[in-house]
């Protein structure tokens, strides 16, 4: 059976994935790393100053989540409307659910719209793979939630250098405890690796690696339920299609998880910033 040629091109990939059936003379077109590829929509890849479906997606959300929240508080009243209600439900919900609960009422306060940008723009971010035309999660592209990582990893770092000092920062970094008598320096060391080097890694790895994961599986079962669907193949493309509407309705769950996840590991580094000690 004829296999699907490599090519550097994702159109021609679809363009085969599409005219492939379980009869005709080709292999499974399995979903692999071309399906996260995009052409840029101008500009050209080679020069690294081009616009693709992917910034394309994280531009439009953010444009819909900064057009939502301006609509639902541009006239804030007593009593609110639906669009204020909900608008207020998820902020308070982030609010009082993740940075109360966490760093508390007192120093979280501060800390509440960046939390609240945060948890809103890593969820519609991650809802882009159900939306129709879209259907790609921005956070799968490991550039993105890099990003974020990093802008948590700088307030994090800055906000220990600037509450404990230089001495201070150091043991917060490394877990300094003298209780632990020999064993500290090997402590000590695998507490700094840990922080200053894992932890902003595992941040950025967990969103990505589920959005990519999540993603994947959606692709493998709705090309196999149009792979499938010729002859006989049509009974086991029915079985695929209902996995890939049991696999959206887990997506939606996982996405916003991955939000609310996100959003607390931040949360708990900043507390644990604030904190004199881990």
């Amino acid at each position: 059976m004829k296999e699907p040629a490599v090519s550097a091109d994702p159109t021609q990939v679809l363009a085969f994935e599409t005219d492939c059936h379980i009869f005709a003379d080709c292999g499974f077109p399995a979903p692999g790393l071309h399906s996260f590829l995009f052409e840029p929509i101008f500009g050209h890849a080679d020069s690294n100053l081009y616009f693709n479906k992917t910034m394309l997606l994280a531009l439009l959300g953010s444009i819909i989540i900064v057009g939502f929240f301006w609509a639902a508080f541009r006239k804030p009243k007593v009593v609110p409307g639906k669009l204020q209600m909900v608008a207020e439900a998820g902020y308070d919900f982030v609010r009082r659910g993740v940075v109360y609960e966490i760093i508390g009422k007192k120093e979280g306060e501060k800390y509440v719209p960046l939390v609240v940008s945060l948890f809103f723009f890593v969820w519609v971010m991650n809802l882009w793979s159900i939306v129709p035309l879209a259907q790609f999660p921005v956070t799968s592209i490991i550039a993105y939630p890099a990003g974020l990582a990093l802008i948590v990893y700088v307030l994090w770092v800055s906000l220990t250098f600037k509450r404990h000092g230089f001495v201070g920062a150091f043991k917060n970094f490394t877990g300094y405890d003298k209780s632990l008598g020999a064993v500290l320096p090997m402590s000590m060391t695998i507490e700094l690796f840990s922080n200053l080097l894992v932890r902003p890694f595992t941040h950025a790895v967990r969103l990505f690696a589920n959005m990519f994961a999540g993603h994947t599986l959606l692709l493998l079962f709705t090309i196999a339920s149009w792979y499938l669907l010729n002859g006989i193949g049509i009974a086991y493309a029915g079985v695929s299609f209902v996995m890939v509407l049991v696999m959206t309705a887990f997506e939606l769950f996982i996405q916003a998880v991955q939000a609310y996840v996100f959003v607390l590991l931040t949360c708990n580094y900043i507390q644990g910033a604030l904190a004199e000690s881990h």
